[in-house]
């Protein structure tokens, strides 16, 4: 997950509204380019063989789970802490986690999780319902006693007593919507429908919190709360080995009572480095086992160390892995602008966009064409069901030939202006976008300023178009269409002021779909009415570029950036 880099009133606002995702702002730094050089001598060779990892990292915002906000965090939590449900993207469907099983009410208002007995935190206590009523809680709380207050509380903004745990200035109020109904039973109640909710179960920040962290003892529990958040006590396949050395390293171990299957790997050493480029030169000396990989060193990785047939495995001599990530960088359209108000030049725009040669040209290839707001890896994903997400210059020109005729140089009565912030790699990509509009006549100009203000007008409907990106924190359809889309999220995470009453009911009537098969469905009916509509021009699916030595037999790393070294196996 890449970073969430603002978290104002107006999105918390908007998803008590509807439980909206975390990245309209998180991917503002996303594609950060380098000028390293090409791959040093070396193989990716082992860096030791006593079973212990060597995991490059930057140093993260934080590792306890109540603030799992960035994904160089989220690399050490997800191995220290197990919530109630997983994604599994092999399968491609959720999975039993920290619960062996859960169900809903007919209503999705009502989510019962039964937890798995026996687990224990790793100081030895029991992982029972009690524990995730205090993990969740904290995850709300403001004042529950750290002084890095977290941001994630609006993925629980649609539990009963959200308002009250999230205005408490004591610390003591827990969420009056999650309740153990025995020690093994933790029942979980909504203000709103939403079927989808075991999903959001499985975010690593949900994760249970052992007695140390009671909100009810923060009084006294000062230094325990600071000593937490650096060797934070979890329930997963590793735990704290030593305390987090700021700007250093991170060191953990294999937990022999976890609940599950026990871990091949020994230890890991997360290792933290200011940029890329020092760590890859790391990988390549031999002394790190999984780095990523700079932009300009793909190509000679890709020759050097063999790139993973899937994308997400690494294995000896197929070492590198380019999987698409759940992430979209599309082109915002205003449907409230004069101009954009057409939904023709709306598809128009889409059309002209050579998608294929944004990515071979900035990304080598690895990034791939969107075709949908919805990435492949996403529940409900459907190829080809925005059929104006494509290029094809010559029927963009035709969609705009009767309002907007060319002149003899090729030039239309048309102006765009597109608004961005030209840091992170965006500059270039805008100006490849500009260029392909203007290759169909649309004079398209530049508007660049700091992200924060270019959101701010983006929100509030203040630019006519703009480059945006979303991560999903939930592989489900709901996490884009119902945040991107649905008309009570205008001023919010709606910048395309787009508003459609059908639309808006198809959105809310699978959120109150039980049923799995036919919630999708109508998910899947909802995003091809919105794609006919182009309020926004997907442009692109995020990829990673990261490479795991030869140490490894098998290496997994997911499209929501998690490393599986619970699973891993060693050479």
């Amino acid at each position: 997950m890449a970073q969430i880099t603002n978290h104002g009133v107006t999105r918390r606002n908007f998803v008590k509204g509807g439980l909206a995702a975390s990245a309209l702002a998180a991917l503002a730094a996303c594609g950060k380019k380098s000028d390293g050089g090409s791959a040093a001598s070396g193989d990716g060779a082992q860096a030791s063989s006593d079973g212990t990892v060597k995991y490059y990292i930057s140093n993260p915002d934080c590792i306890d789970a109540y603030n799992l906000n960035e994904d160089q965090g989220t690399q050490v939590g997800y191995v220290l802490f197990d919530s109630l449900t997983d994604f599994d993207y092999d399968a491609d469907k959720l999975v039993p986690k920290a619960a062996d099983s859960w169900e809903a009410n007919d209503e999705a208002t009502e989510f019962t999780f039964h937890l798995h007995e026996g687990a224990k935190f790793h100081n030895g206590e029991d992982v029972d319902a009690e524990s995730f009523v205090r993990g969740w809680s904290r995850v709300v709380n403001p004042s529950y006693g750290h002084s890095n207050a977290g941001v994630l509380d609006y993925h629980l903004a649609l539990v009963e007593g959200y308002d009250e745990c999230l205005a408490d200035t004591t610390g003591k109020v827990m969420l009056s919507g999650c309740t153990a109904k025995d020690k093994y039973t933790f029942v979980v109640k909504l203000t709103k429908p939403y079927a989808d909710f075991p999903y959001v179960a499985a975010h690593p920040a949900l994760a249970p919190a052992p007695k140390a962290v009671d909100l009810a003892a923060n009084d006294d529990n000062k230094a325990a709360l600071d000593a937490f958040y650096l060797a934070p006590i979890g329930n997963g396949p590793f735990q704290m080995d030593g305390s987090w050395v700021d700007g250093q390293y991170i060191n953990v171990k294999a937990f022999d009572d976890y609940y599950g299957d026990k871990p091949k790997v020994k230890a890991i050493q997360f290792n933290i480095q200011k940029d890329v480029e020092t760590a890859y030169r790391e990988f390549t000396a031999g002394n790190y086992d999984v780095s990523e990989v700079p932009p300009a060193s793909i190509s000679d990785a890709l020759s050097q160390y063999g790139q993973a047939e899937d994308g997400y495995t690494a294995t000896p001599g197929k070492q590198v892995l380019t999987g698409a990530e759940v992430s979209v960088y599309y082109l915002n359209l205003n449907c409230q602008d004069k101009v954009l108000q057409d939904v023709d030049v709306r598809r128009a725009i889409s059309l002209a966009i050579n998608r294929q040669a944004i990515c071979d040209t900035l990304y080598n290839g690895i990034r791939k064409p969107a075709d949908d707001i919805l990435p492949p890896k996403i529940v409900g994903y459907k190829s080809g069901a925005w059929k104006y997400s494509k290029y094809d210059k010559d029927a963009a020109a035709k969609l705009l030939d009767a309002k907007y005729p060319a002149n003899a140089d090729g030039k239309r009565d048309l102006k765009i202006t597109i608004s961005y912030n030209p840091e992170g790699g965006h500059k270039e990509i805008m100006e490849m976008v500009q260029a392909d509009l203007q290759a169909i006549g649309i004079d398209a100009q530049a508007d660049t300023r700091e992200w924060k203000a270019i959101l701010a007008d983006y929100r509030s409907g203040n630019t006519q178009a703009g480059r945006l990106g979303w991560t999903a924190d939930y592989p489900i359809a709901d996490n884009f269409l119902y945040s991107l889309f649905v008309s009570t999220g205008i001023g919010g995470d709606n910048c395309s002021m787009f508003s459609d009453p059908e639309i808006d009911d198809l959105l809310n009537k699978a959120r109150n779909t039980v049923d799995d098969d036919e919630r999708v469905k109508l998910m899947q009916e909802a995003d091809e009415k919105i794609g006919d509509a182009c309020p926004v021009a997907p442009i692109m699916y995020y990829a990673h570029s990261i490479v795991a030595s030869k140490k490894f037999k098998s290496f997994k790393f997911d499209a929501a950036r998690r490393n599986h070294m619970g699973v891993a196996e060693l050479a």
